[in-house]
């Protein structure tokens, strides 16, 4: 009984220690935030990152109060934007998004700011909002949209 009850002391003063160890700076973590708003939809033509897109792309404008400076365009690759949603400096741009609505997804690279949008809506090409409801419906409310892992093409 005794050995018992040292070891459950030893387990109470190390798990501790345990679980508040850092986690190695090289780790990777994933960090995949669901966001929620409106989507709506735009002529696309040439995008504030500098890229001409058709009505055709699957294309998606973020909100100019998370798409920052648009400073490092294309860079969705950066060591720095790992995973991470650094809206400010614009390492989201051109990273490929899930969005979801009623029900079905479809994907877009994010290659646009949208000024008229709220925080969280988007603006999505003409195709890619087809794929939820016809152009005359105009908006579409609650759309839950992620970005993907930086690597990730559909």
């Amino acid at each position: 009984m005794a050995r018992f009850a040292l070891l459950c002391a030893a387990l109470v003063t190390i798990l501790p220690a345990v679980f508040a160890s850092p986690v190695a700076e090289s780790t990777t973590l994933d960090k995949r935030v669901t966001h929620e708003g409106w989507a709506t939809w735009y002529d696309t033509g040439l995008g504030a990152c500098g890229y001409t897109d058709s009505n055709s792309d699957p294309v998606v404008a973020i909100s100019h109060l998370i798409y920052g400076s648009g400073g490092n365009c294309n860079q969705a690759s950066s060591q720095d934007c790992v995973y991470e949603l650094k809206f400010a400096d614009g390492c989201i741009i051109s990273q490929w998004m899930e969005i979801t609505y009623n029900g079905i997804t479809q994907y877009g690279k994010t290659r646009d700011e949208c000024e008229a949008c709220g925080e969280y809506d988007i603006d999505l090409s003409p195709s890619l909002f087809e794929g939820f409801a016809a152009l005359s419906v105009g908006q579409l409310e609650d759309v839950e949209w992620h970005f993907m892992n930086k690597d990730w093409s559909p």
